[in-house]
């Protein structure tokens, strides 16, 4: 039996149609911004309303996904929103590192299932559309990594998580 794949998007991504998520308090004291993309894919409601925007399957496709991505970043920048500016960097990140693998291991299977690392594919036809959606994500997470909003804004956050935990101790 071939390989299941979903279905190529014939139609382009579009902004959210929903309102951006909002979070008390509380909750964005329990976000912890973690390595890399840790807790993406757990961090409600950031992560169904960011999971949409998210593919990588073309070149094409990984243009539209990192730009809308990159407005959503913007628009929690200018509403003082570290917790979905750093969901949506892990996005990012994601799909950066997601479309590499699939560069490196076709169909995207890095374990055998031993869970010994299988070797890197360099000849199968999808290598040259997923390094290049990765170089399109890495591009803009190298320049939203260096955003002086985010920055400011993660500095911010981690003095009102300490503060935050010192109270609640």
């Amino acid at each position: 039996m071939p390989p299941r794949r979903a279905p190529v998007a014939t139609t382009k991504l579009e902004s959210p149609t929903v309102s951006q998520p909002r979070t008390t308090h509380v909750q964005r004291m329990e976000y912890r911004i973690g390595r890399g993309e840790m807790g993406v894919l757990t961090f409600e409601p950031y992560k169904s309303y960011l999971l949409p925007l998210w593919r990588f399957r073309t070149p094409e496709i990984a243009r539209q996904s990192s730009a809308l991505l990159r407005t959503e970043f913007e628009r929690f920048g200018e509403e003082g929103d570290f917790v979905g500016m750093d969901m949506t960097r892990k996005f990012i990140q994601m799909g950066f590192t997601r479309a590499k693998r699939y560069a490196n291991h076709k169909g995207g299977r890095k374990y055998d299932k031993d869970h010994e690392v299988l070797p890197n594919s360099e000849h199968h036809s999808d290598k040259a559309d997923k390094e290049e959606s990765s170089r399109i994500f890495k591009d803009i997470l190298e320049e939203i990594k260096q955003d002086e909003t985010y920055l400011r804004l993660k500095e911010q956050f981690k003095k009102e998580l300490k503060e935050y935990k010192k109270q609640s101790s």
